[in-house]
C-alpha cells in the first residue's frame, strides 16, 4: 500500500509552514488563502487545513533510505529535539526489521522517521528532504480497534500487517509500504504520554493497482 495524499488540520498553518522548513528543509508547493498547505513528502502529498483552536494532534511516519536514516537524525536533532526512547533516541524494531526516531512538530504530532530494511530503499546523493521516500504511516484513532482493522480488511482489502500481531488496542494493516497505525482511543502516542484523539484525517491510497479513498 502506498500513501498517496495525506491531509491533517493545524491550528498555526504559518508556524507549520516555518517547522517543515526548518526542521525538514520542506518548502510549500501550495498555499491557499493562508487556509491550506502543500508540502511534497517523496512521493506523498501532506496537505495541512487550517482549523481553529481544536489543538489537533496525530502520528504519522515518513520512510528514511536505509543509507541515509543517521544522516536524518543528525540532521533532524540539530534543530529539534529527538523524543527519547527506552533510554536512547533510536528505536530498533526487531519485528519489523526497522529502525525509528520520533519527534514533535509545532502542532505537537508525533513524526517518526522510520527505514524499513526489507524495502532495501537507498539514495545516492547526500541527505536532504529528497532524501524521502513517502508517508508511510498514519495512526486512526478508535473506540473500536478490532472493528476498523476487519472494515478495513472486508471493505477496503487492507490486510492485517504480517509483522505485528493485532491486539485489541493496537492493530496494524498494510504492508512494509503503507500501514493504518490503528489504536484505541487515549491510548498514548509511542513514545510519548500524548493521548490518542481522534481528528479528522484524509487519506488517498494505492493498494494493488487500486485508487482508495478514506476519510475519518
Amino acid at each position: 500500500m502506498n500513501i498517496i495524499e495525506l491531509e491533517l488540520l493545524s491550528d498555526d498553518l504559518a508556524e507549520t509552514e516555518k517547522f517543515y522548513k526548518k526542521v525538514l528543509g520542506l518548502e510549500p508547493y501550495l498555499k491557499e488563502d493562508r487556509s491550506i498547505l502543500f508540502f511534497n513528502v517523496g512521493s506523498t502529498r501532506l496537505i495541512f487545513r487550517k482549523s481553529d483552536n481544536i489543538h489537533p494532534v496525530y502520528h504519522f511516519a515518513i520512510d528514511m533510505p536505509s543509507n541515509r536514516f543517521f544522516d536524518s537524525h543528525n540532521s533532524i536533532k540539530q534543530n529539534t529535539a529527538i523524543l527519547p526512547v527506552e533510554g536512547d533516541d533510536i528505536a530498533n524494531f526487531t519485528n519489523w526489521d526497522a529502525k525509528s526516531f520520533y519527534f514533535n512538530d509545532n502542532n505537537g504530532n508525533v513524526i517518526e522517521i522510520i527505514t524499513r530494511y526489507p524495502n532495501k530503499a537507498y539514495y545516492n546523493e547526500a541527505y536532504s528532504s529528497k532524501a524521502f521516500v513517502a508517508i508511510s504511516e498514519i495512526g486512526l484513532v478508535t473506540s473500536n480497534v478490532p472493528e476498523l482493522a476487519d472494515t478495513l480488511k472486508n471493505e477496503y482489502g487492507i490486510p492485517i500487517f504480517h509483522r505485528q500481531p493485532r491486539g485489541k488496542k493496537f492493530t496494524v494493516s498494510g504492508d512494509d509500504c503503507g500501514l493504518f497505525i490503528i489504536v484505541e482511543k487515549n491510548r498514548d502516542w509511542y513514545p510519548t504520554t500524548v493521548k490518542a484523539r481522534s481528528f479528522t484525517t484524509r487519506v488517498l491510497y494505492m493498494d494493488n493497482g487500486n485508487v482508495g479513498y478514506i476519510v475519518r
